[in-house]
């Protein structure tokens, strides 16, 4: 099918339409725990005073969810930026995959049972949460009783603790029942054990090839049964808090061991599968499990040959892993296919930490690009150090080279994620997410004059909420919640809140005005990529979900 955009009455803006994602800033009532309200943020005051400000709701159906109960994240957000539709994603894909038994049907599961009944240990790595981001508990629960269910004798748990996208010392409560679950389907034909763990910070789930030292510890952890030693998962998670006094994400590689003998190691003949759901932070793990003789990022000692699957394909293009539980939503006709087969040049940037999102993510999972000559990708690397000891991030090198991009009048559509306020806010410190928040406004300062220096729009958005609410909320009260010390807990994980949408544009507003409301009520991310086309001068493709603003 033709990806052509066909023009419209509008003629459309000289300048370019810059699409400005501030990565994990969402819109709540001012508080205790409101980093976006309590930093100082003159620009962005300014622009909700003076310029058309909406609500885009960025979590739960609005993006493709189960449920408005789950929150946003940056992939799917994007996704919907991108695409300007709203898919079925990754949780929702499985849960029903799951429910159908078409996950069990697979090719894929065939074989990885069929090889552990030779007499191999069947492994599951992954997020151990019901967070239902990354991945949710129990999909791995149900994977294990079909497991049993199938004649499997000898299952390992390889446990990464959360304390992100779930309270932050909350990895007990996930640990302690799972421990019962397991205790109620041992027997002497089916041997279950948590076999290691660690914070998802600490070790595995690293992305963007940004410190592959993490990887490289859970492939110790997990694969090889290197590292501190503890009769169970409990003792560790107790052990590490008293010693480090971190939260969970934090928490160092421990290896369950009986005897001085760790009770899971990964030898040829096993199968393992990662069930995570979400990509980002899956792909580099399976590079190391996936790549063969070719793989160098870094020494694993021994690699035992193993059958090895993900719960998705995390990455379509590079198809990788190699063998994956359920398929990917098939998200097409997305803007960056419209744009380039039309001729609109465009360009994408960020640092590393979202890079992947304003390319990969926002080109439906899709690597690579639609157009060599039309489309250009800046990757701004980003520091290997604390979030919290940098707020600030790369958003001054972004910003440096976005003005250059602007300026040089080569685009059409420019798009850019600042990191700052999801980055800084997952670390639970409000004092450093304020911090980040205040780098980003003087960012934006900087960028609105060059963009009526071009006589160009922005549409200034973000793709979910983190730092508008840094602390637990009481649901009956709407107050922070209050630990055993008396201070406030800190909230590491994205919020339910919706995230603003600006209109900025001094030129030619005359020529449209911004609905108050869409035909289903409000608006969602996915009407973001309607309305820059509407901007650029052209018409937005029927599956697209409406643009804000309408010609007049």
């Amino acid at each position: 099918m033709a990806h052509q955009l066909q023009k419209s009455s509008f003629a459309g803006v000289k300048g370019p339409v810059l699409t400005i994602v501030m990565d994990g800033v969402g819109m709540a009532p001012a508080g205790a725990g409101n980093a976006v309200a309590l930093a100082n943020t003159p620009t962005l005051d300014r622009l909700a005073k003076d310029y058309p400000l909406r609500k885009l709701k960025a979590h739960g159906t609005a993006v493709g969810l189960p449920s408005d109960d789950d929150m946003g994240n940056s992939e799917v957000g994007h996704n919907a930026l991108g695409s300007g539709q709203v898919f079925a994603q990754g949780a929702k894909l499985v849960s029903l995959s799951i429910a159908s038994g078409k996950m069990f049907a697979s090719e894929t599961w065939k074989a990885l049972i069929a090889n552990v009944l030779k007499g191999g240990t069947l492994h599951f790595l992954g997020l151990f949460s019901d967070g239902n981001v990354h991945s949710h508990i129990d999909h791995l629960k149900a994977m294990i009783v079909k497991a049993k269910e199938e004649g499997v004798k000898r299952v390992r748990v390889h446990i990464l603790l959360d304390g992100r996208d779930v309270g932050e010392t909350s990895a007990l409560e996930y640990v302690e029942p799972f421990e019962v679950f397991l205790d109620g389907l041992h027997s002497e034909d089916f041997d279950v054990l948590i076999a290691s763990g660690g914070g998802r910070m600490q070790i595995t789930m690293d992305r963007y090839e940004a410190n592959w030292a993490m990887v490289e510890k859970g492939w110790q952890t997990h694969v090889l049964g290197q590292g501190r030693q503890f009769c169970c998962a409990k003792k560790a998670i107790e052990t590490y808090r008293e010693e480090l006094h971190v939260i969970d994400q934090d928490l160092p590689a421990f290896v369950i061991a009986k005897d001085g003998k760790p009770v899971g190691t990964v030898e040829d003949g096993d199968s393992v599968i990662f069930y995570n759901f979400r990509g980002d932070r899956a792909i580099e793990i399976s590079k190391a499990f996936d790549g063969g003789e070719d793989f160098v990022k870094f020494d694993r000692v021994r690699v035992p040959k193993v059958l090895y699957a993900g719960m998705l394909e995390y990455d379509g293009d590079a198809h990788i892993p190699s063998r994956y539980l359920v398929n990917p939503p098939e998200i097409t006709n997305t803007m960056g296919q419209y744009l380039a087969e039309s001729g609109i040049p465009q360009a994408a940037i960020s640092e590393t930490q979202k890079y992947g999102h304003v390319t990969y993510f926002w080109n439906g999972n899709r690597s690579g690009k639609f157009d060599e000559e039309r489309e250009t990708y800046v990757e701004i690397p980003s520091d290997v150090v604390p979030f919290e000891q940098r707020p600030w991030m790369k958003c001054a090198e972004i910003t440096d080279k976005l003005i250059e991009m602007i300026r040089s009048g080569k685009y059409r559509a420019i798009r850019c994620n600042f990191p700052n306020g999801d980055m800084v806010g997952h670390t639970g410190s409000l004092e450093a997410t304020r911090i980040a928040m205040e780098a980003l406004d003087l960012q934006l300062a900087r960028i609105l004059p060059v963009i009526d220096e071009v006589r160009g729009v922005a549409l200034i958005t973000a793709d979910h909420g983190n730092a508008d609410e840094m602390y637990e909320v009481d649901k009956k009260t709407g107050q922070p919640k209050c630990g055993k010390d008396g201070k406030y807990k800190a909230k590491t994980s994205h919020t339910l809140n919706p995230v603003p949408f600006i209109v900025y544009d001094n030129f030619y507003s005359d020529a449209y005005t911004v609905k108050e409301s869409g035909k289903n009520g409000g608006f969602g991310l996915a009407n973001v990529a309607a309305t820059a086309v509407t901007l650029l001068g052209y018409e937005a493709p029927d599956m697209w979900e409406e643009s804000i603003i309408e010609l007049k």
